[in-house]
């Protein structure tokens, strides 16, 4: 399993959007910069993350982001779901997918119950939460 760029510096942008104490936002290009993201595909990330209502712009267009609410409000989850739609471990376990050995297979399960703690795992952890690790 593996979880996609754009998930990946999601996160990263949001720890660069929440560690800022200023109040003009973080801008674009010091988020691209600081986090070794090109500017051209932080566009990608900051349409996606705006698109879900985790980041405004301070003063409207050319003007640094915050959030839109808390870092303790902000679960890991939604950052991914501003990507992709919902975690899935393998396809067996998708609502969208008919496997031909469903109901015949036993470790079915267990990958329903994996992808049950993944899920868990992305909900219940918030942006706050990774602030507050330690390197």
């Amino acid at each position: 399993m593996k979880f996609s760029t754009k998930t990946r510096y999601g996160i990263r942008a949001m720890i660069e959007i929440a560690s800022d104490t200023s109040t003009n936002g973080v801008f674009q290009k010091d988020i691209a910069k600081n986090q070794e993201i090109s500017n051209k595909y932080l566009d990608h990330i900051i349409s996606g993350l705006k698109a879900a209502n985790l980041i405004s712009n301070v003063k409207g267009k050319k003007s640094g982001y915050i959030l839109t609410k808390e870092a303790s409000e902000i679960s890991i989850f939604e950052i991914h779901n501003a990507f992709e739609n919902g975690i899935c471990v393998i396809d067996c376990v998708n609502f969208n997918y008919q496997c031909e050995k469903s109901g015949k297979c036993k470790p079915q399960q267990f990958w329903k119950g994996l992808n049950k703690v993944v899920l868990d795992y992305f909900q219940n952890t918030t942006l706050l939460d990774i602030l507050n690790y330690e390197l």
